[in-house]
């Protein structure tokens, strides 16, 4: 008996050790890109110890331990897990708004929510700004990821809008703000529900009362504030108070920013003391719609269809059999000559630009979207590439204010890492085919 114990002991055991040596991974032969800009590392060796990054080094300089499980990252650009600063998980693509308000929110929780979460997953989207959703169905499905019981890249939700006034039917995720103690109670409510930022929109429709109280209260509970500059009296408005982060490049047909609302971003982005100003200019969905409506290959990629019923992806489709006819597209070929002017606006001002795609809008699917914006930024509108890979990894984490886990590739922090066989420096839409996954620690693909 005393035998078979033991011999039951020493198995168990040997499943434990199995287990802590698997624990540790060492990627090696990569050029990595580790998020603060300098030059790439060569031959590089990342060492992951459970979820965090141990040690960082070269084949010549950092020895692999024997127990290490190798995978060889060798011809690969390997950099941090990406961010996107602006999704909506509550919708995926379809045309139609009022009719996916009314028939899903009974599958956002369960559904929808986590396919989209799951779909940024895989695209190599390992953490994400979710701006605008249901307050229990946000928290639920972030908590969800966060504790490992459903795939996903990191999320940090708004919950619901903050505006003047919600849309008629939309009231679940759009909350109006009625005075200025109204807004207090509001702000209140998400912060004890544990929101991570506030979101505002149509601002402007606010009295200033109103809109200052919004903001200071949400700065009182430690929650930053991002505000759409759709119109420019969003955007003076909410430099006036403070907003920390603006979203959208603005819904007209305008050539550019106005000049007051442009001496007014240079006066704040020379107020250092403030930290920079940042912006999530969201363009691509507006630039590549007409590629799309002409080239249906994206829209019969099938990478959207993760985690959804098919019934929804049906659905979905039909929506959008006939692209030209939407709506919401129609004076995109007017604003479309207007998005680099106004990018080149803003980095000439010195604000700093986050990526971000508004994934989920129309046609725009969360598994795609996050490299179709830093190919535009990139081969449409010159920016650097290191400037748009900082701009989805090192920017997004420090404004979040968790830059001391994720972000860059470096000792301590969390093993948030995505690899793809090339050059990125050179060829950024290699990111449409993300081929290794790796999030705290865990390889998803």
């Amino acid at each position: 008996m005393f035998r078979l114990q033991s011999t039951f002991c020493i198995f168990f055991i040997t499943i434990f050790m199995f287990s802590q040596e698997s624990q540790l991974k060492a990627l090696v032969g990569g050029t990595l890109i580790d998020g603060f800009g300098s030059d790439p590392i060569k031959n590089s060796v990342i060492l992951i110890e459970g979820e965090r990054i141990k040690a960082i080094g070269t084949i010549e300089t950092l020895p692999v331990p024997d127990n290490a499980e190798l995978i060889s990252t060798e011809g690969m650009s390997v950099l941090p897990g990406l961010w996107d600063m602006h999704v909506h998980t509550m919708i995926n693509g379809h045309a139609d708004y009022t009719y996916w308000d009314k028939t899903y929110p009974p599958l956002f929780e369960d559904v929808i929510m986590p396919s989209s979460a799951h779909q940024l997953l895989m695209a190599g989207v390992t953490s994400t700004r979710d701006l605008g959703a249901p307050l229990k169905e946000s928290i639920s499905v972030r908590d969800r990821i966060n504790n490992g019981e459903i795939p996903g890249a990191t999320l940090y939700v708004s919950g619901p809008f903050i505006q003047h006034r919600p849309y008629p039917g939309t009231e679940d995720f759009r909350w109006g703000v009625n005075g200025p103690e109204d807004g207090k109670r509001k702000i209140k409510r998400l912060a004890d529900a544990g929101v991570d930022v506030i979101k505002l929109i149509d601002h402007d429709q606010m009295t200033m009362g109103e809109l200052k109280a919004v903001v200071d209260e949400a700065h009182k509970y430690n929650l930053k504030v991002v505000a759409h500059g759709h119109r420019p009296e969003e955007i003076r408005r909410g430099l006036q108070v403070g907003v920390d982060c603006f979203e959208h490049t603005g819904l007209s047909s305008a050539p550019k920013y106005p000049d007051d609302v442009m001496e007014m971003i240079k006066e704040r982005t020379a107020q250092m003391n403030k930290g920079p100003l940042f912006w999530c200019p969201t363009v691509e969905g507006l630039y590549n719609y007409e590629y799309v409506r002409d080239n249906h290959e994206k829209l019969d990629n099938d990478s959207w269809h993760l985690g959804l019923p098919d019934s929804i992806i049906t659905d979905i489709k039909n929506s959008i059999k006939h692209p030209d006819r939407l709506p919401y597209f129609q004076l995109t070929p007017s604003r479309k000559p207007t998005l680099k002017t106004k990018i080149h606006q803003l980095l000439n001002a010195g604000v700093v630009l986050l990526v971000g795609t508004d994934s989920g809008i129309p046609m725009k699917f969360h598994s795609q979207s996050t490299w179709n914006e830093l190919d535009v930024w990139v081969n449409e509108f010159g920016i650097d590439p290191m400037y748009a890979i900082r701009s989805a990894t090192y920017w997004p984490a420090l404004w979040m204010g968790v830059a001391n886990d994720v972000g860059t590739i470096t000792p301590g922090k969390y093993a948030d890492i995505i690899a793809v066989d090339g050059d990125v420096l050179r060829y950024i839409s290699l990111l449409q085919d993300v081929d290794m996954v790796i999030k705290h620690g865990k390889r998803y693909k």
